[in-house]
């Protein structure tokens, strides 16, 4: 995976978001084991600690959960998986909508430009 980092965030926030991405998308499917935290930190370029940060945020959210001896794994609660996925599409959306009504677009106007783009990708 390529990993990208902004300067205005913290690090471990931004790490935090990419793996819930990981997660949501599938690249680490429900029940999956993590890769060590040295080896995502390597992969990242971030020190352990602050990729463990990340994952402990995760973990209190419920998304991963740790195995004494045998690691870190994702949550197997498809549910939340759903929920963590669906939270996140919102966000963007809401994004989306707010950027076109700053530019001036009505909601008739932006449910004609996503209905013509959606057309466009068929």
């Amino acid at each position: 995976m390529k990993w990208s980092f902004q300067s205005d965030r913290p690090i471990y926030v931004q790490l935090k978001e990419q793996i819930k991405l990981l997660i949501v998308s599938g690249t680490y499917p429900a029940g999956s084991k993590l890769p060590p935290v040295r080896d995502m930190a390597s992969e990242a370029s971030v020190n352990p600690n602050t990729l463990q940060k990340a994952l402990s945020e995760l973990e209190r959210e419920g998304l991963i959960h740790t195995q004494r001896t045998s690691g870190k794994f994702v949550t197997e609660d498809a549910e939340m998986i759903a929920k963590v996925k669906n939270e996140l599409v919102m966000e963007q959306v809401e994004l989306i909508i707010r950027k076109l009504i700053d530019m001036g677009y009505s909601k008739e106007e932006i449910l004609k430009l996503i209905e013509s783009r959606i057309k466009e990708m068929k």
